[in-house]
């Protein structure tokens, strides 16, 4: 993942090192609602799956780029790349400059909707960007920040020109998530306050204009196409819609690959939805590589992704999608 970041714990989820601790302040009505049981949700709507080599394809096709640090030129490209793989889609793109340690520094976040059925959203999110620190190396963020991107863009290829059974799908591609703590180069300090730019700014645009009090879940996907994978449970997240999460993993057959861990606490771009009061849930192996070892290092690189990691948490996406609209938020109780 590239940017997430983490509460500064005395247990380590796994015993693997944190690189971004942070004292993360989540919301109450995610991080301190009791755990859940879920009730058994029937899925509405048709069975969907991500084509698997499509979505590698994209990953691959952005890794190309190089680095896509805010502010580069590989960035730029970046965003033009999204845009054209969404033409002739519901596009709107939520420009705005940051103010960070390293100077004003112009960003956007681009939001791609597609209508359903029902009155009610759905929005599934990715940082775009790479690591910021590491900008003066060769770092691609091969699984933190193009893997999710990719996998977006392959879930879009799936819903185009579907009559959507249920909430209308919004994909959040989320720019400035990785921590610019200052303009010193290597400096991979974890500040809240100065990470999460998109998210903080599109959640606050959601909240303000009454878009928030719409959005019936927002799923954010980060390091999920590790080939190793492992997604934690995230103790930040929404349990009833991490619930729902692991029915739909087991219902297909995946749930080796989920929730044997639950992180103590994370801070990502899901927090500032979480608090703008919008159900949440980061689907996120934060564990990669032995130890953590290629984490927001120069050997995230293709050869650590693989397809079927990504066909597992896009299947698994959009599985959740279903019992959410079967009204799965409903039916989870709490003990």
């Amino acid at each position: 993942m590239h940017a997430i970041l983490y509460v500064l714990s005395a247990v380590f989820v796994g015993g693997c090192n944190r690189d971004k601790a942070a004292a993360a302040s989540p919301d109450p009505q995610s991080s301190a609602t009791p755990a859940t049981v879920a009730k058994t949700v029937h899925p509405a709507g048709p069975e969907l799956h991500v084509d698997p080599a499509r979505a590698f394809q994209y990953a691959k096709e952005i890794v190309a780029f190089g680095p896509r640090w805010d502010g580069s030129k590989g960035q730029q490209r970046m965003g033009e790349y999204i845009q054209g793989k969404l033409k002739g889609d519901q596009v709107e793109e939520d420009a705005f400059v940051a103010d960070t340690p390293a100077g004003r520094i112009p960003m956007r976040n681009i939001v791609a909707k597609f209508p359903g059925s029902r009155d009610g959203i759905i929005v599934l999110g990715s940082h775009i960007d790479t690591n910021y620190p590491l900008r003066n190396t060769s770092f691609v963020g091969a699984n933190d920040g193009a893997s999710t991107t990719g996998l977006l863009l392959a879930i879009a290829d799936q819903i185009r020109g579907k009559k959507l059974e249920g909430y209308s799908i919004w994909l959040a591609f989320l720019d400035g998530e990785e921590s610019i703590p200052s303009d010193t180069p290597g400096d991979m300090r974890w500040v809240s306050d100065q990470a999460l730019y998109g998210s903080r700014h599109l959640a606050g645009k959601w909240a303000q204009d009454g878009t928030a009090k719409k959005i019936k879940a927002f799923i954010l996907a980060d390091m999920i196409g590790d080939k190793d994978l492992d997604i934690q449970r995230d103790n930040v997240s929404t349990p009833w819609l991490e619930d729902l999460i692991l029915q739909a993993a087991t219902k297909l057959g995946y749930q080796s690959y989920f929730f044997a861990q639950t992180l103590p606490g994370l801070e990502d771009d899901h927090v500032p939805f979480a608090r703008a009061g919008i159900p949440v849930a980061d689907m996120i192996d934060i564990n990669y590589g032995y130890n953590n070892s290629f984490h927001h290092t120069t050997q995230d690189t293709l050869d650590k992704i693989s397809p079927k990691s990504l066909q597992i948490a896009g299947d698994v996406i959009l599985e959740t999608i279903r019992l959410v609209n079967a009204g799965g938020e409903v039916q989870s109780t709490k003990q």
